[in-house]
C-alpha cells in the first residue's frame, strides 16, 4: 500500500526550489565538456590540465548558475562581432555586469585550481 501512496505524494507536492546539489549540477555536460576542451587548448594537454580544467569549471558552477554563465558567454561573443548595433553589448551597465560576474568566478577558480 505505501508503494502506491508515494506516487501520489510526489504528485501533490508543490514544486520546490532547487536544492544545492541541483544547482550545483545544473550546468550540461556538453557546457562542462566544452570548457575543459577550451581551458586545456589554453594550458596544455596533460592530465594534471584535466583535473585543474575540470575543477575550474565546477568552481565556476558552484558560483554561477547556469543561466547567468549563458547570459555571460553570449555577451562575450557579441563583443566579438563588429558593428555598431552590437556596440550596446561593449558598453550597457548590464552587459558589463554580467561579464564581471564570469570573471570573478573565473578568478575564483584560478586560485582555488590552477
Amino acid at each position: 500500500m505505501t508503494r502506491l501512496l508515494l506516487p501520489l505524494v510526489l504528485l501533490a507536492a508543490p514544486a520546490v526550489a532547487q536544492t544545492v546539489e541541483e544547482r550545483l549540477n545544473d550546468y550540461p555536460t556538453a557546457a562542462r565538456a566544452d570548457y575543459v576542451f577550451a581551458c586545456m587548448a589554453t594550458n596544455g594537454q596533460g592530465r594534471d590540465v584535466l583535473e585543474k580544467c575540470a575543477c575550474s569549471i565546477d568552481t565556476i558552477a558552484s558560483i554561477l548558475p547556469y543561466d547567468q554563465y549563458v547570459e555571460a558567454e553570449t555577451v562575450l561573443s557579441m563583443r566579438l562581432t563588429g558593428g555598431e548595433r552590437m556596440s550596446i553589448f561593449r558598453s550597457a551597465a548590464f552587459a558589463n555586469t554580467i561579464v564581471a560576474d564570469l570573471r570573478r568566478a573565473q578568478a575564483e577558480a584560478e586560485i582555488i585550481c590552477f
